[in-house]
């Protein structure tokens, strides 16, 4: 077994059972993409078993931080049926839902969607591609299924030097699938969709703007990036007279009026706009319109924290625009899905933006990522999903 020992002080972290070990906390030693690793202090102790990825700035990941731990296949179909199981415990409204959730159920760069009876993986890390086949016969086992797509073309592949990887590795079948989800229904493509094929982990945050919307009444939403319109069918289901959506992507536009009609709503309650959300927002002002309630689910402006300072200028502009848009007594449920922003930081921009609007609002909830997009005491960046439900003063 190759052995790794990490410069004096800086086995706190995995003291911590933190799984990162990162390439400058390393004094010497090594292995091969993927291989598993032991982990030591400067002084000799054990630390943790990882896998080892000699091109990612996160050196190794740690799988198990007992040293009786074997990793070998049982390691890795024990790890799967205990994530699985553990879903079983959750509250999901949903035949869609997420069954490992990477370092948080303790299989590092793995993720794992299931859609009805097809599961969709992506393998994002050395240590989990090396053990690719056994994952992939651990995941069937442990739900029943018999059918699991490959969506490893993540860009945190080229990260880890791995090459993409897409297609169908255990069984066949449709692509485009339909997801039931509370009292709606929304089309989606494994293949071709966002992430795996959908955006699962606001889940709950559709149900609950589809609530907020039916206890105010809101008469007329904008939605903005509104990818294949989670919000929007949530919207209209909840009630709201019209919903104008945006989003730069004309397929996406396409889909999300595809599934407003599949959940019957009569096409005249959605407008659709494939276009610029800053712009949009912009001429939306000049133009003196309003909304009862906003909703802004950007895309990742900052991947780390090293991106944190210049999303937070793109958070800021987006907010204020949206503040300016809204009718007293509105609200906005304003979204941040980047890791580099933290919770406390998404808070001060958005309160930022509010300032600069010349708008004050009451924060009434705290969103984040659906209970099965889990953090875990050991691993707070699992908390990368952020939000606020800001109703604006009269």
């Amino acid at each position: 077994m190759k052995t790794i020992r990490l410069r004096a002080g800086k086995e706190r972290s995995l003291l911590r059972r933190h799984p990162w070990i990162f390439e400058s906390a390393i004094a010497k030693g090594g292995g091969d993409s993927g291989e598993t690793v032991r982990v030591e202090s400067a002084e000799g102790q054990f630390l943790g078993w990882a896998a080892f990825s000699p091109n990612s700035k996160i050196r190794a990941r740690v799988w198990s931080f007992d040293e009786k731990q074997r990793i070998d296949a049982s390691f890795f179909i024990a790890a799967c049926a205990n994530s699985v199981g553990a879903r079983g415990r959750f509250d999901i409204k949903s035949d869609g839902m997420r069954l490992v959730h990477g370092e948080s159920d303790g299989l590092p760069g793995l993720i794992v969607d299931r859609y009805g009876d097809t599961l969709v993986a992506q393998f994002t890390s050395a240590g989990v591609d090396k053990w690719k086949d056994v994952i992939a016969d651990a995941l069937l086992a442990a739900t029943g299924l018999t059918r699991l797509y490959e969506r490893s073309d993540a860009s945190s592949r080229t990260l880890e030097g791995l090459p993409e990887a897409t297609g169908w590795l255990r069984g066949e079948g449709a692509t485009d699938l339909i997801l039931q989800e509370h009292d709606w229904k929304l089309a989606l493509s494994i293949a071709e969709g966002h992430k795996t094929g959908f955006y699962l982990d606001q889940r709950d945050s559709r149900k609950r703007f589809a609530e907020t919307t039916r206890r105010l009444n809101f008469q007329r939403v904008l939605n903005c990036y509104c990818y294949t319109g989670g919000f929007t069918v949530a919207a209209l289901s909840g009630g709201a007279a019209h919903v104008t959506s945006i989003d730069s992507s004309g397929p996406a536009i396409e889909k999300a009026a595809a599934n407003v009609a599949l959940n019957g709503f009569d096409a005249s309650r959605a407008d659709f706009m494939d276009a610029d959300v800053n712009a949009s927002l912009r001429k939306f002002a000049q133009e003196g319109r309003t909304f009862d309630a906003i909703i802004l689910d950007p895309p990742k402006f900052a991947p780390t924290v090293a991106h944190a300072e210049r999303a937070a200028r793109a958070y800021k502009d987006i907010n204020r625009l949206a503040f300016k848009l809204l009718e007293p007594g509105g609200v906005l449920f304003t979204y941040s899905c980047s890791g580099g922003i933290s919770a406390d930081l998404f808070h001060k921009i958005v309160a930022s933006a509010g300032c600069d609007a010349g708008v004050d609002g009451y924060i009434t909830e705290r969103m984040g990522g659906a209970p099965d997009h889990p953090m875990t005491v050991n691993f707070p960046e699992g908390e990368y999903l952020k939000g606020l439900v800001v109703m604006r003063k009269e």
